[in-house]
C-alpha cells in the first residue's frame, strides 16, 4: 500500500498543471493582477516539488535531486501562495513591503539550500529527505520562519475569511470555499510533520514520507475545489471582506 502511494506525486504534478492553466486563464481576464500571478507561481512550485517526487519514486533519489525538492518544497511550497493572498487581502504598498521583507528571508534560504553540503550517508535512495541537508540553519529556523509567514497569511486568512463569510447566508458558498482552501492549505503541512517521524514514532532520516505524497495530493485538490467555490459565488455586498481567493 505505501508503495502505491509513492506514485501520487504524478497525479499532483498533472493537476497542478491543469490548475496553472485555470489561474493564468482567470489573470488574463482579469489583466493579470498580481494574486493571480503569485498563486499561479506558488501552483508552479507546488507541482515542481512533486514532480522531483515522481522523478524519485520512477528513477531513484540522488543528491542534486533531494537538494531541489527542499528548495522547492520547503524554502518555496508554500510562500508564493501566501504572497498572494497578501496581494487580496492587504493595500499595494502594505503587501509590496511585506512581500519585500519576507522575501530576504526566501532568498537566504534559496542560497542555503543551493550551497549547503549535502549528508550522502542520510540519503534515502527511495525517498526525499530534508536530513541530507547539512547547514541545520535552513531547517530551522529559516524553514520554519517562511512556513509560519506562509500559514499566517494564507491558511489564517482564509479561515478568518470563512468564519466571516458564513455569517452572511448569501455568502455561504464563498465560506465553504475559503474553508477548504485553510484545509487544503493544512494538509501538506500535517504531511510534512508525519515524513519528519518514522514508524517506530521517533524523528527518522526515513519517516512517513507517503503521508507527505497524500497531503500534498488532497491538498491540492481541496484548494482548487474552493476557488472554484468563490470564483462561482455572488460577489460580496453586505459585508466587505476579501477572500483569499480569486473572485
Amino acid at each position: 500500500m505505501f508503495k502505491l502511494l509513492h506514485y501520487l506525486p504524478i497525479g499532483t504534478t498533472l493537476i497542478s498543471v491543469s490548475f496553472i492553466v485555470t489561474l493564468m486563464r482567470r489573470a488574463k481576464l482579469r489583466e493579470y493582477p498580481p494574486h493571480l500571478l503569485w498563486w499561479a507561481m506558488g501552483v508552479l512550485f507546488y507541482g515542481l516539488g512533486t514532480l522531483l517526487e515522481s522523478i524519485i519514486t520512477l528513477s531513484g533519489n540522488t543528491l542534486l535531486l533531494n537538494r531541489l525538492w527542499y528548495w522547492a518544497g520547503a524554502i518555496l511550497g508554500a510562500y508564493p501562495l501566501a504572497t498572494g493572498s497578501v496581494y487580496l487581502l492587504h493595500k499595494r504598498k502594505l503587501a509590496h513591503t511585506l512581500t519585500a521583507i519576507s522575501m530576504l528571508v526566501v532568498i537566504a534560504g534559496t542560497i542555503g539550500v543551493l550551497f549547503t553540503p549535502m549528508i550522502a550517508e542520510n540519503l534515502n535512495p527511495d525517498k526525499p529527505d530534508g536530513n541530507v541537508i547539512a547547514w541545520t540553519w535552513i531547517r530551522f529556523p529559516v524553514t520554519p520562519v517562511i512556513n509560519f509567514y506562509a500559514a499566517f497569511f494564507l491558511i489564517g486568512g482564509a479561515i478568518i475569511s470563512s468564519l466571516r463569510f458564513f455569517e452572511n447566508p448569501t455568502m455561504r458558498r464563498r465560506a465553504y470555499g475559503t474553508a477548504l482552501i485553510a484545509l487544503g492549505a493544512i494538509l501538506p503541512g500535517i504531511g510534512g510533520s508525519l515524513a519528519k517521524v518514522g514508524t517506530d514514532g521517533q524523528m527518522s532520516t526515513g519517516g512517513l514520507v507517503e503521508a507527505l505524497y497524500l497531503g500534498e495530493f488532497l491538498g491540492l485538490i481541496l484548494i482548487w475545489w474552493g476557488y472554484e467555490l468563490c470564483v462561482r459565488a455572488p460577489k460580496p455586498t453586505d459585508i466587505q471582506i476579501e477572500s483569499s481567493v480569486a473572485t
